[in-house]
């Protein structure tokens, strides 16, 4: 479980294929706290750290990551989002999130504001049902509230401190970043939609 609020990020150093999975060796400034079997989100992937060298860590994304998410896109050099998981003391500065991405979004437009930066993004027609006008929503791995809604596009505003420490500074049109609906907002339509059924 994690929040969607970033801790750092970390940078691609390798790319292997092996069979449809891909191993990924990421060096970060949390790569030395991590320990071997811990569950960490990566642009908002949740992933398990394989093994720790130095300031590098290990994971492997299986076809169905590779299908649901940006990660076959990752390529050495590339910088991604770190998160660990949810401390039960902490607070819930976020929302909410599982580290189970739904699908990914594409950048339709980015603007500078003078201070602050709006992105407006396109996702799959079907998930439509899932957002709402200033609802909650995890991009990349970060926790951000939704404008502007359409039937099938948003707009997120972003602060000075999000741009600088995370890789939202990085995205242009035409990139896809990992998206996260919101857990509550899919557990109730899920409910909804099998009230017809439910006697």
């Amino acid at each position: 479980m994690f929040t969607g609020i970033i801790e750092t990020t970390g940078k691609i150093e390798d790319v292997q294929v092996s069979g449809t999975n891909k191993i990924f060796r990421i060096s970060s400034s949390l790569s030395h706290e991590l320990k071997v079997d811990q569950s960490v989100s990566h642009n908002g992937v949740c992933l398990t750290v394989e093994a720790i060298s130095n300031d590098n860590h290990q994971l492997t994304a299986i076809a169905e990551t590779l299908q649901k998410t940006n990660l076959d896109q990752w390529q050495p050099g590339d910088i991604v989002n770190i998160e660990r998981c949810l401390l039960m003391n902490g607070r819930l500065d976020g929302h909410i999130v599982q580290g189970h991405v739904d699908t990914t979004a594409t950048c339709i437009e980015r603007k500078s504001l003078d201070g602050s930066w709006e992105f407006r993004f396109r996702f799959p027609q079907e998930f439509a049902h899932l957002v709402i006008e200033k609802g909650s929503i995890c991009l990349n791995g970060i926790s951000l509230t939704v404008f502007n809604v359409g039937i099938n596009e948003f707009s997120v505003a972003i602060i000075p401190y999000t741009f600088e420490h995370t890789n939202i500074r990085n995205i242009l049109p035409g990139h896809a970043v990992n998206i996260e609906f919101d857990m509550v907002g899919k557990y109730i339509s899920r409910i909804a939609g099998l009230k017809a059924y439910i006697k």
